[in-house]
């Protein structure tokens, strides 16, 4: 036990209580997840299986600024889909990405009008896309997710079989460089042990719903129904904030985990995964400075301090093995390495910069060339 008096002792005594109680929430909810969550692909088939079912006219959409890293590897898994019409809007692109499109075969491209004012340029494309669009479903997916064959009959026959007017999914992420393993699959973590699968559905809380804009297939009806992204003009987590009011409007969501039918390289690099969650984690944080300090605190108290503490206080050790089994847990899940378990401790550490980037920008963000207030 730590040797400290009054003040300090009950302050590591909270501090203890307040940390286990956390980790065990947490992992009751990843528990129900492991479960409950499901995975795409579960329900195999196409959509048109069924004897007299027609399969809707899908529209698969892909918003593209400066991707000519990813879309000689990307696009031919997008075009080999077999989707009714592939629409690809080029949103200003300043590199190889006019000619990588020009040189495809199987798609129509798209060139993005002028940034309007109040818009965020990913809204903007994703409106242009849906207008253009004659689909019965509307699937919009990122430039840099790749799409292993048969993904999107899976997504569509899911969509079909589950009634949901929007189907989201999340990608496996891959990750090459250790900032990025640090960093990114805490997504996945963030998902599985803060958003109870079964209570989507269940429960009208529009609190209780997610999305993920690499990966979400609307029924056309539905969408005009929230608005589509116009309805969020500016909204750097449109993704997050069109979920919330398709929920609040009676719109089913359907959500999944991507398994091994799409993954994606979000970010290359640690410049990258600075700057990509930088922009956004200030507005998941409901844009309020104190509430994102706090976040970061909790997760360093319960994910990085244990691991210090544990030297003077031997009951720490217990919740630093729950912070690398409930990582350990998001990650099987996932589909991702067992061994990056162990840089749970770090993770919060790494996101520190993260944080001091979104509190130094406040609202504000540049991404993909572009600077927004």
């Amino acid at each position: 036990m730590i040797a400290a008096g009054g003040a300090g002792a009950a302050l590591v005594e909270v501090g203890f209580w307040l940390v286990a109680a956390f980790l065990a929430v947490q992992g009751a909810v990843l528990l129900l997840n492991l479960v409950a969550f499901p995975v795409l692909g579960a329900r195999a088939g196409r959509a048109d299986a069924a004897p007299g079912r027609r399969r809707p006219r899908v529209s698969l959409l892909v918003p593209a600024r400066n991707e000519a890293e990813t879309l000689p590897s990307t696009l031919p898994t997008v075009l080999a889909q077999g989707a009714d019409e592939v629409i690809v809007l080029d949103d200003g692109s300043t590199d190889a990405t006019p000619a990588i499109l020009a040189a495809a075969d199987g798609l129509r491209v798209l060139a993005g009008a002028p940034l309007p004012a109040g818009w965020s340029g990913k809204n903007w494309a994703c409106h242009q896309l849906a207008l253009a669009a004659t689909g019965e479903v509307l699937v919009f997916t990122d430039a840099d997710v790749a799409w292993h064959p048969g993904a999107l009959d899976r997504v569509v026959a899911e969509l079909e079989a589950t009634g949901a007017g929007l189907l989201t999914a999340w990608p496996r992420q891959r990750c090459v460089t250790l900032g990025e393993r640090l960093v990114v699959p805490l997504v996945d973590l963030l998902l599985l042990a803060n958003l109870p699968h079964p209570l989507v559905r269940a429960l009208p809380f529009a609190s209780l719903a997610g999305a993920n804009g690499q990966l979400m297939a609307w029924r056309r009806d539905a969408y005009q129904l929230v608005g589509g992204h116009a309805a969020l003009p500016g909204e750097v987590l449109e993704d997050v904030r069109l979920a919330h009011r398709a929920k609040r409007l009676g719109v089913p969501l359907t959500l999944r985990l991507g398994g091994p039918w799409v993954q994606t390289r979000m970010y290359r690099g640690w410049g990258e995964v600075v700057a990509g969650f930088g922009k956004n984690v200030l507005a998941a944080a409901g844009g309020s400075r104190v509430a994102l300090v706090a976040v970061w605190l909790l997760n360093l108290a319960a994910y990085t301090l244990p691991w210090l503490v544990a030297w003077w206080d031997p009951r720490w050790w217990a919740l630093a093995g729950a912070g690398l089994l409930l990582r350990l847990g998001a990650n099987l899940k996932a589909g991702r390495a067992a061994w990056e378990a162990v840089l749970q401790p770090l993770g919060p550490v790494a996101t520190t910069a993260i944080v001091a980037r979104a509190l130094a920008r406040g609202g504000g963000y540049a991404w993909k060339g572009r600077t927004y207030p």
